[in-house]
């Protein structure tokens, strides 16, 4: 615990970054109570101004903190890193694609998932501690990729970098390109899915839909390189927002399934004969602003199952090559429209295809014997009459004898 005011200046690799987060990268023997109540009663200063937990920092400010600060018991510091065998070292090595002083690009194979959870411990996040020495901040992930999508993942080497990359990707400055093998061919070769999307109830939030009530606005530039006659269709996916499994809902939602994806696309999925049951979606290429002032643009090469389905089907993968030096304009409107309307039919036509379903399951009723043109049903016949002889041939169910009429058959 310190007894004198410090003074630091902000180095660039904290340019940007929260005051509270810094607190957490610098001094984390301080806690975020004690952070939050020098900053209430202005003890935190930067450049001689009060501050905030939330303000962010500018490179070059100098930051004053007070005297003292909560000690965090040992067992809450930084967790040791976990020593890698030489085959994790291996691993992690072989997915390099290009690295620097900011950032780490890899190739990310599919099946490998890019960061840990429950009953998950093998993960790229997990292999991080390969790119770094043991007083080196340790590399971070700044986006991710679903456990079964291969291609381009960038990795930040620095808190500094982190922070700029993350900026990029949340402004949607930062390009990325997708390729996917799909069942089928769209009917717009070149479109703009806007469709909302949402977690899927009961699923635990493992699975999304389309919920154009209440879901989070989502859209998706696709673009149709080549098909393979009716049965599949290459495309490139450009992503302009970045929802959970946004890639595959939109695709599935318009009624082509990225191939090998069962989770959205059910059996029809899958392609017949020898197309490989994994699924074929592939980040292919990441242009984006590096902190030096360049810019990073770095392409994926395909994985074996994607490569080996696109020579069956006859595709050649300098078709898909495209400069993004200057980027093609947005889809007309109208392209947008027909793809939401294109999605909207499919959706009608499989809700068609279950109530059909259900209804072939029900015993069907006998319906009444319709009665001959011009005469009314049996019963309601009855029934008009009984009332008029009631009513004296008044209005039924009155009890009102009817009013004599006037020659010519007009009512006083």
């Amino acid at each position: 615990m310190s007894e004198v005011v410090r003074q630091f200046t902000v180095g660039t690799d904290d340019d940007g970054v929260r005051l509270d987060r810094w607190f957490k990268r610098h001094l984390p023997q301080v806690g975020f109570a004690t952070v939050s109540r020098w900053a209430r009663t202005g003890q935190i200063r930067l450049d001689g101004k009060r501050a905030a937990p939330e303000d962010r920092l500018v490179a070059g400010q100098v930051l004053r903190v007070p005297p003292g600060g909560n000690i965090k018991p040992s067992g809450d510091g930084p967790k040791p890193r976990r020593e890698l065998t030489d085959e994790e070292v291996a691993e992690a090595e072989a997915m390099v694609l290009e690295q620097d002083r900011a950032a780490i690009v890899l190739n990310k194979p599919p099946g490998l998932a890019t960061q840990g959870g429950t009953g998950t411990l093998r993960h790229v996040d997990g292999l991080l501690d390969a790119f770094c020495g043991p007083n080196d901040p340790r590399p971070r992930l700044v986006h991710r990729l679903d456990k079964d999508t291969s291609g381009v993942l960038l990795v930040a080497r620095t808190p500094g970098s982190a922070a700029f990359f993350s900026k990029r990707f949340s402004g949607r400055t930062a390009s990325k390109i997708y390729w996917a093998l799909v069942v089928g061919v769209p009917d717009i070769a070149d479109g703009l899915i806007e469709l909302p999307i949402a977690k899927q109830p009961g699923t635990g939030g493992e699975k999304m839909h389309v919920d154009e009530a209440g879901g989070q606005a989502a859209k998706t530039r696709y673009r149709m390189i080549e098909r393979a006659g009716n049965s599949a269709a290459w495309v490139e996916l450009h992503p302009l927002t970045g929802r959970t499994h946004q890639l595959r809902v939109h695709m599935a939602a318009i009624g082509h399934p990225i191939v090998g994806d069962g989770k959205y696309g059910g059996q029809g999925a899958f392609l017949t004969g020898t197309i490989s049951r994994k699924m074929h979606l592939h980040a292919r290429r990441l242009v984006i602003e590096h902190p030096g002032g360049d810019r990073l643009d770095v392409t994926a090469p395909l994985p074996e199952h994607f490569a080996a389905s696109m020579k069956q089907l006859g595709f050649t993968e300098e078709l898909g090559e495209i400069d993004l030096s200057a980027p093609a304009p947005m889809s007309r409107e109208v392209k947008k429209r027909a793809a939401k309307a294109h999605a909207k039919d499919f959706r009608k036509e499989r809700r068609g295809e279950r109530r059909k379903r259900g209804a072939s399951d029900k015993p069907e009723r006998p319906r009444p014997a319709r009665p001959a043109k011009g005469k009314a049903p049996a019963g309601k016949a009855a029934s008009r009459s009984t009332a008029e002889v009631k009513s004296g041939g008044g209005k039924p169910g009155t009890g009102k004898p009817a009013a004599p009429r006037k020659p010519g058959g007009a009512r006083p």
